[in-house]
C-alpha cells in the first residue's frame, strides 16, 4: 500500500506509481506538520463532487485540499485559518463549494480562483452537516439547536428551524431527486417537510414504549424511497418512506456497539458525516483513519469477496493410508442478494470494535517488556482491558438529571483554569452522585476523577465508566468506614510494609506518622500529586493490566523506594509535604519493585487474597453500588440537606444583611460624598470668588486702559472728523463753484439771446423800411383815378414817358400783367420774409418757454439740492451734538458760511431770474412794436399782408387791424 505525505506542498501527485489495492486500499494520504515531521495534521471532513472523480478534504488547521482521482493530482485551494466542521462540493456552480467553520459561520469559495464568494452567518453553534438540494440551488446547514435553509443564488437565508432546548437536532437533509426535507431529532423522531412551503408531509412512527435507538447515522437510496438509520446499538432500521413503515431490522455482530455512518453503494446522498464519503459513481470510498490520514479505497477490490462464487456443495476430506474415506458433506444453502435489488451494499463504520485475539496475558507480556503501552494505542488498550460497556442510554439517564446539588459550587473548592475541564469534571461527578448517593458525600472523589477527566475530556461517557470501573474494582472496601478513611485498606498496606521494611515502618512510627498520613494521600489522589503525567500513565498501564491489589502494593513500593529521604525526615510536617508533592523517583524502578513485592508477599498478608478479582461493568445498566454504610450516608445526606437549607437560609439572611449593610454603606458613602461635594463646592466657590476678584481687578485695569484708548480714539476720531469736515467743505465749495460756472454758462447763453433779438429788431426795421416803400408804391397805384391819368407817371416810372398813349396803352396791356406779376412776386417775397421773421419770433418764444422749463427744472434741482443740504446740515448738526463744546463754534461758523453760500446762490438765482425777465420783457416789447408797426402800416385801409399762414383770403384780423379788412397772402392751402 502506498503512503503519500503531502506535507507543506500545495500541489502534487496522489500516488507516484500505479496503485495496487491491498484490502481495497489504493493509497493512504497523510499530512505531516512542517515543523514537526512526527506530528500529523488530522483531516476532519471529506466530500465528493457530483461526478465522483474529485473530493474535498479539510484538516483541523483550516486547509482545504481538492483531490482529483482521475487526474492523480491534489491541490491546496483554501486556507481558512480555523478548523472546518462540514463540507459540501455538489453545488450548481461546479467550481464552488461550501465549508462550515468553527466560528459557526458558513463560507462559499471558488476552487479555481480561490476567492470568497459569500459569507453566511446565523448559527449559534457548530454546524455539523451541510446538505445541498439535487438542483444545487438550496442548502441546509444543521447545528444542534437549529437548521437553516439558504438560497445559493443570493446566499440569503429563507427559513430557520428552531427546536426546544431539550430536543436536539441530529440531522436535516434533502431527499435525493425530490423537494422533500427530512429532519431527524435526538428523540428518534423523523419528520418530512415540503421544501417550498415547509409544510409537514408526514412523520415516521416512533414506538411509545421500549428502548430508544438514539439514531446517529442516516442514509437514503438514490430514488429517495428507502431510509437506513443506525445509532447506539448494533441494530439497523430500514424504513420505507413511501409506505412510512419499518421494512426490516438488521442485527449487526455482537461486537458492534455503535454505528457511526451509513452509505449506499453506488449511490450517495451527500458528503455525510466526517468519517467517510462514497463517490456518486460508486467507484471509490474515502475514509478518515484514527491517525488523521486518508485512505482511498477501490470499491471493486472491496467487493471481490462479495462477488465470489458460492462454495462447493461437496467437501472432500482425504486422509493418509489406503483406508482413506471420502465423505460427502452437503453444505447449507447460500443466499445471495439479488442483483436487481436497489440496495447493493451498506457500508457501516463501527466504533469500539474489539480486535480478535487481544488477551490480557499477551498485553501484560508486552508491558513488562517495554514498560508501557504505545501512546497511540493506550486509550484503546485501556478501554479493552477495562471492558467498558459504553452504556449510552444509562449514562444519558444519569446526565439528564442535571447537576447534583453537591457539585454545583465545586469550582469554589477545586478551581480549575480551564472552563471546559471544570464543566467536564462537574458533569462526571454529578453522574456518579446520581448513580450512588455516597459519591455525593465523598470529598476526595474529585481528586480520583480529575486525571481521567483530563484524559477523556472529549468523551464524558468513557470518563464516567473508567472512574466507575476503578471505584468498583480498585477502590474495594474504601467506603466501609465512611466517612473515615478505609482503615482496613490502610492496615493491608501497613502489613505489607512491615513485612518488607520493618526499619522504615519503625521510623515512621517513632515520628508519629500513621498510615493515614503516608498511605491515604497516595490512594485518594491515585498518585496524581506525586507523579508527572508520563509517569502516571506508565503506572496505570500496569495497574489496569494487573489484579486490583497491584495499586495497594504500589503504595508500599513507592514508600520503600523513597526510604532514604524518609529516614532523614523527623517532623510530621515534613512527611505531610513529602506525600503531597513530587519527588525524585525512578518510575520504572518503582514498577519493578511493585512486581517484586507482588510475588514476594506472603499469601496471609497479600492484598490479593482480601480483594475480589476484576469485575467489569455490566452492559445495559450500571450495577447497584451499595458497599458503604447506607445509614451514615443517608444521615449525612439529610444532614447535608439540612445544612444546605440552613446555609441557604443563612445565605439569604447574610444577603439581606449584606444588602442592608450595603445600603448603609451606600448611604454613608452618599452622605460623605454629599459633605465632600459641599466642601468641594465651598472651595470651588472661594476659588471662583478669588478668580472673580482677580478678574474684576483685571477688568478695572482693562477699563482704565480702555478709557485711555477711548480718549485716544476720540482724539483720532475728532481729527478724522475735522479732516473729513474740511474735505467735505472743500467738496461743497468745489461743487458750488461748479454750479456757479454752470450758471454763468447759462447766463452767457441767455445774454447772447438779447443780442440776437437786437439783430432781429434791426432786420425788422430794415424790412419795415422796405415795406414802407412798397406801401407807398401800392398806395399810389391804388389811389390813381384811372389808368390813363396815371399812365404817364407809370411810363415815367417805367422810363417810356415820350411814347404815344396808344403805344403806352399797348405797352401797359402787355407789360401790366407782367408788372403786376412782378409786384405780386415781390409782395410774396416780402410776405415770405415776414413769415420767416414771424417763425423766428415764434422760435424765440419757444426757446424762452424752454428756458423757462429749464429754469423750473433748475429751480427744482436747486430745491432738491437745498433739501439735501438741509438734510446734510441736520446730519451734521446731529453729529456735532455728540462732539464736545469746543467744536460748536466751528459748526455754527460752518452753518453760517453755508447759509451765506445759500443766500449767494439764491441771490444769483434771483439776479438770473431778473435778467431773464428783462429779456422776456424786451422781447415782448419788440414784438409789440412789430405789431404796432403792422397796425400803422394798415391803418384803416385794406392792407396787403404777405407772410406764412394756414390759408390765403380775406379775414378779419382783429389783432392787427381791428375790424378792417386785410389782404393776407402767404403759403398754404388756397
Amino acid at each position: 500500500m502506498q503512503t503519500t505525505d503531502i506535507g507543506n506542498k500545495e500541489d502534487g501527485k496522489i500516488w507516484h506509481r500505479k496503485p495496487t489495492p491491498i484490502n481495497g486500499v489504493m493509497v493512504s494520504v497523510i499530512h505531516s506538520a512542517a515543523a514537526y515531521q512526527s506530528k500529523i495534521v488530522r483531516f476532519l471532513h471529506i466530500t465528493f463532487d457530483a461526478t465522483g472523480d474529485s473530493f474535498l478534504a479539510g484538516d483541523h488547521h483550516g486547509n482545504i485540499y481538492v483531490f482529483d482521482i482521475s487526474a492523480n493530482r491534489f491541490r491546496l485551494i483554501q486556507k481558512t485559518g480555523q478548523a472546518c466542521t462540514a463540507l459540501a462540493f455538489n453545488l450548481r456552480r461546479t467550481t464552488e463549494f461550501l465549508v462550515a467553520l468553527a466560528d459557526y459561520s458558513v463560507k462559499c469559495f471558488d476552487k479555481d480562483t480561490k476567492q470568497l464568494v459569500s459569507w453566511m452567518r446565523g448559527h449559534e453553534g457548530a454546524v455539523s452537516s451541510v446538505s445541498v438540494h439535487s438542483s444545487g440551488r438550496y442548502a441546509i446547514t444543521t447545528s444542534t439547536d437549529t437548521a437553516q435553509l439558504w438560497d445559493l443564488d443570493t446566499f440569503q437565508r429563507k427559513r430557520k428551524l428552531n427546536v426546544r432546548q431539550s430536543v436536539g437536532i441530529q440531522r436535516v437533509f434533502f431527499l435525493p431527486l425530490s423537494n422533500t426535507i427530512l429532519s431527524c431529532f435526538s428523540d428518534d423522531s423523523i419528520f418530512a417537510w415540503e421544501c417550498d412551503t415547509l409544510f409537514c408531509k408526514y412523520q415516521l412512527p416512533v414506538p411509545d414504549q421500549g428502548p430508544r435507538f438514539h439514531y446517529k447515522a442516516f442514509a437514503v437510496t438514490r430514488d429517495g424511497k428507502t431510509l437506513a438509520a443506525g445509532g447506539r446499538s448494533n441494530l439497523l432500521h430500514l424504513w420505507c418512506l413511501e409506505a412510512r413503515q419499518l421494512l426490516r431490522v438488521i442485527q449487526m455482530p455482537p461486537k458492534v456497539r455503535t454505528v457511526r455512518q451509513l452509505d449506499f453503494l453506488p449511490d450517495s446522498f451527500d458528503g455525510g458525516p466526517p468519517c467517510s464519503a462514497v463517490s456518486p459513481n460508486g467507484r471509490h470510498v474515502v475514509t478518515i483513519m484514527d491517525n488523521g490520514g486518508l485512505n482511498i479505497y477501490a470499491v471493486q477490490s472491496l467487493t471481490q469477496e462479495f462477488n465470489k462464487p458460492p462454495p462447493p456443495l461437496v467437501k472432500v476430506v482425504s486422509g493418509g493410508g489406503p483406508s482413506a474415506l471420502t465423505v460427502k458433506v452437503k453444505s447449507e444453502s447460500v443466499q445471495r442478494p439479488s442483483k436487481t435489488s436497489s440496495i447493493q451494499l451498506i457500508v457501516v463504520y463501527i466504533q469500539n470494535e474489539l480486535p480478535d485475539g487481544l488477551n490480557q496475558k499477551r498485553l501484560l507480556g508486552l508491558l513488562k517488556a517495554f514498560g508501557e503501552y504505545p501512546a497511540k494505542y493506550r486509550m484503546f488498550v485501556w478501554r479493552s482491558l477495562l471492558r467498558l460497556p459504553e452504556n449510552h442510554a444509562a449514562f444519558s439517564s444519569l446526565t439528564d438529571k442535571g447537576l447534583h446539588s453537591a457539585y454545583i459550587s465545586i469550582q469554589e473548592r477545586y478551581p480549575i483554569k480551564s472552563h471546559k475541564l471544570q464543566r467536564g469534571l462537574q458533569r462526571v461527578l454529578s453522574a456518579l452522585a446520581h448513580w450512588a448517593a455516597i459519591f455525593g458525600e465523598t470529598e476526595y472523589l474529585p481528586l480520583v476523577a480529575f486525571p481521567f477527566v483530563k484524559l477523556f475530556q472529549n468523551n464524558p461517557l468513557l470518563c464516567f465508566e473508567v472512574v466507575a470501573t476503578i471505584i468498583v474494582n480498585w477502590c474495594q472496601h474504601w467506603f466501609e468506614y465512611f466517612p473515615n478513611p478505609p482503615l482496613n485498606v490502610l492496615s493491608m498496606v501497613e502489613n505489607v510494609l512491615a513485612h518488607h521494611d520493618k526499619e522504615l515502618l519503625q521510623h515512621l512510627t517513632d515520628c508519629g506518622v500513621t498510615s493515614q498520613l503516608y498511605v491515604w494521600p497516595l490512594l485518594e489522589t491515585l498518585f496524581s500529586e506525586v507523579l508527572t503525567r508520563e509517569e502516571w500513565l506508565k503506572l496505570f498501564d500496569n495497574v489496569f493490566s494487573n489484579h486490583p491489589a497491584f495499586l495497594l502494593v504500589t503504595v508500599v513500593s513507592y514508600v520503600t523506594c523513597c526510604r532514604a529521604p524518609l529516614l532523614l525526615c523527623n517532623h510530621k510536617e515534613d512527611f505531610k509535604y513529602f506525600f503531597h508533592h513530587r519527588n525524585n523517583l525512578d518510575i520504572s524502578a518503582m514498577i519493578k519493585e511493585t512486581y517484586r513485592l507482588m510475588e514476594g508477599t506472603p499469601a496471609e498478608i497479600h492484598p490479593r487474597n482480601m480483594l475480589a478479582d476484576f469485575q467489569p461493568l455490566t452492559r445495559g445498566q450500571y450495577p447497584v453500588f451499595n458497599k458503604y454504610p447506607t445509614y451514615i450516608v443517608e444521615y449525612q445526606s439529610q444532614e447535608r440537606e439540612r445544612i444546605r437549607q440552613q446555609e441557604m437560609e443563612f445565605l439569604r439572611e447574610r444577603q439581606a444583611v449584606q444588602e442592608l449593610r450595603a445600603e448603609t454603606v451606600r448611604r454613608q458613602a452618599e452622605d460623605e460624598a454629599w459633605y465632600t461635594q459641599q466642601e468641594l463646592l465651598q472651595q470651588a466657590e472661594e476659588q471662583r470668588r478669588n478668580i472673580l476678584q482677580q478678574e474684576e481687578n483685571k477688568l478695572a485695569e482693562q477699563r482704565t486702559r480702555l478709557a485711555a484708548m477711548k480718549r485716544e480714539l476720540k482724539v483720532k476720531e475728532m481729527q478724522l472728523m475735522d479732516a473729513a469736515r474740511r474735505r467735505f467743505q472743500k467738496h461743497q465749495q468745489h461743487q458750488r463753484l461748479t454750479d456757479l460756472h454752470r450758471l454763468d454758462d447759462q447766463i452767457q447763453q441767455k445774454v447772447w439771446r438779447p443780442q440776437e433779438s437786437a439783430a432781429a429788431v434791426q432786420d425788422a426795421e430794415v424790412r419795415q423800411i422796405e415795406l414802407e416803400t412798397q406801401r407807398r408804391l401800392f398806395e399810389q397805384v391804388r389811389n390813381c383815378p384811372s389808368l390813363h391819368s396815371k399812365f404817364p407817371q407809370v411810363l415815367t416810372s417805367l422810363g417810356h414817358r415820350s411814347a404815344p398813349p396808344r403805344q403806352v396803352i399797348y405797352i401797359l396791356k402787355i407789360t401790366w400783367p407782367r408788372y403786376c406779376h412782378c409786384i405780386l412776386v415781390e409782395s410774396m417775397a416780402e410776405a415770405g420774409q415776414v413769415c420767416t421773421d414771424t417763425e423766428w419770433q415764434a422760435e424765440v418764444l419757444r426757446r424762452l418757454e424752454r428756458d423757462d422749463m429749464h429754469q423750473d427744472s433748475h429751480n427744482q434741482l436747486l430745491a432738491r439740492v437745498h433739501r439735501e443740504t438741509r438734510a446734510k446740515e441736520d446730519q451734521l448738526v446731529n453729529a456735532m451734538k455728540d462732539m464736545e463744546g469746543k467744536m460748536w463754534e466751528e459748526v455754527v461758523a460752518q452753518k453760517a458760511k453755508l447759509e451765506e453760500e445759500k443766500l449767494a446762490a439764491d441771490s444769483a438765482e434771483a439776479h438770473r431770474r431778473v435778467f431773464l425777465s428783462q429779456d422776456q420783457e424786451e422781447m415782448e416789447q419788440h414784438q409789440e412794436d412789430l405789431w404796432s408797426q403792422a397796425r400803422s402800416v394798415g391803418g384803416s385801409r385794406p392792407v396787403l399782408w404777405v407772410g406764412p399762414g394756414p390759408f390765403c383770403g380775406w379775414v378779419q384780423a382783429r389783432s392787427v387791424g381791428g375790424s378792417r379788412p386785410v389782404l393776407w397772402v402767404g403759403p398754404g392751402p388756397y
